[in-house]
Order: C-alpha cells, then structure tokens, then sequence
C-alpha cells in the first residue's frame, strides 16, 4: 500500500503538462488549492474534478496510477466523514439509534470535507507526477528569491523542500521492505487494538529512521564531495524559461480558479 503513494514520485513524459514551466505550475497548483477551499457547493467540486480528468489526459499520466494514489490516504478519508457524519448535527434526522444520530448536516459536511480532501491530494499528486525534482528546486528557489532581501536563504530552503518531497518515495519503498522482512520474523501490523498496533509500528520505525539518517549522511558527503554551497552564484545547466503555452495554461487557471470560487 505504501508504494501507491504518489506525492514526491515523477513520472518522465513529453506531454503539453510536463513542458510547462515549473513556475507556473507552482504557481497554478497553490492558485487552485486555494480556489479549492472557497467552494461551497457541490457543483463547484464536480467542475473540478472534470478539470482534473483534463489535466491527466493532456499529461497522458494512467488514470489507475493517479487513482490508486489514494488509497494510502483511504482510512484518513473514513476517518473524516465518521467525524463529520456523527459530530456534526443540524437539519433533518436521517437515521437514529438510542443517543447516535445521522442528521442532514453531518452527512452534507462528512461527503463536503471528503471531496475536497480526494481533490486536493490528486491535484498535488499531479504537480510531482509531471514536474522532476530538479525542475522543481528550481521553480521553488526562483519563486523564493525576493525573500532573499530579507535574508531568507532561498536556494537552501528550496533544495531542502525538494529532497524532502523525492525521499518520500524512497522511504515509503524502505518501509515496505523493512515491514516485509519484520513480518517474514513473524510481526504483526494487522492485528490488534490501536494501542497494540502502535507498539508493533516499533520495529519498523527503528530500523526505518536509522535509513533515514544514514541516507541523509550519504547525500550530504555527496553534496560536499562535489562542492555544493548553496544557492549563491549557482548556475543552471538548463535555465527557466516561459513560453506562451506556460501564458495560457496561467491563464486558463486563474480563470477557472476564480471562477469555481463562486460555486
């Protein structure tokens, strides 16, 4: 389950989505999460996710791989409409059993938080699968740069978010092994209360955080081993560039951000 996660994964292609500048996509990803958490109906939702539909067919991504994307997150999506659908009350009473009641509200709020959390997981996913990490640092320090006046280390920030988001793959690969090789030892992930199952998560988060930090040592000695010192006077062997298709997917996003915020 664990290798399903997208976030932090790229997938190399040659589509319209993966020539976009990485600027734009950045700039295009935070624009509509944020048009995102203006929707108040459900319509609004709906155009969203058909424009979603759009982006992975320009991108040529599979549809399975984005998809299966969520499953990682499918007790976080449980665990939320549960909440909404028990804890929220008002409206009409749908169902009713001695103190526990489903009323209209919960259930409105429970479906209202779950598609926004599906649409805002796979609109991220989108911005990893189609954009490589180096691509990324580079978007993210060019888009950091005016903070440097003030003394914000632009490059160092950017490259530490970038390494974050690419070990997220690596590590989730490492956990499977590691959870494979405890089990083979005969431990149980599956079995078990809350409490139970968290003290047999200790095997796994040993051995796991030992991986990190070796890892972490390794990339550093290599970082210094080929004199890296940071983003001052760092030079890019290819150098960002917008072109009108970048203008217009900008375009088309602002428009569609501002638009689905009415709904």
């Amino acid at each position: 389950m664990l290798k399903d996660i997208t976030v932090g994964q790229y997938i190399p292609g040659d589509s319209p989505v993966h020539s976009l500048d990485s600027r734009i996509k950045i700039i295009i990803t935070i624009l509509l999460i944020t048009a995102l958490f203006f929707i108040n109906q459900f319509l609004g939702f709906g155009i969203f996710f058909v424009f979603i539909i759009f982006v992975i067919f320009l991108s040529r991504l599979p549809a399975m791989r984005v998809i299966k994307g969520l499953k990682p997150i499918f007790f976080l999506i449980i665990l939320t409409f549960l909440l909404h659908i028990f804890l929220t009350k008002g409206g009409r009473v749908i169902w009713e059993w001695r103190f526990i009641s489903i009323e209209e509200e919960g259930l409105f709020t429970g479906l209202f938080m779950v598609s926004r959390i599906l649409l805002l997981i796979m609109f991220t996913s989108l911005l990893t699968l189609t954009t490589s990490p180096l691509q990324l640092t580079d978007g993210i320090e060019y888009l950091l740069n005016p903070l440097k006046r003030f003394g914000v280390p632009a490059g160092e920030l950017a490259m530490m978010m970038t390494i974050a988001l690419r070990f997220i793959p690596t590590l989730l690969e490492e956990a499977e092994k590691i959870m494979k090789a405890q089990m083979a030892r005969g431990a149980d992930f599956e079995s078990g209360n809350i409490i139970q199952r968290a003290k047999n998560l200790i095997p796994l988060l040993v051995p796991l955080f030992i991986s990190a930090f070796r890892r972490a040592d390794d990339l550093a000695l290599a970082m210094e081993s080929r004199c890296y010192h940071g983003g001052e006077g760092r030079t890019r062997l290819h150098q960002l560039q917008i072109k009108p298709n970048d203008i217009i997917a900008l375009i088309i996003s602002i428009l569609m951000g501002i638009g689905i915020s009415f709904f």
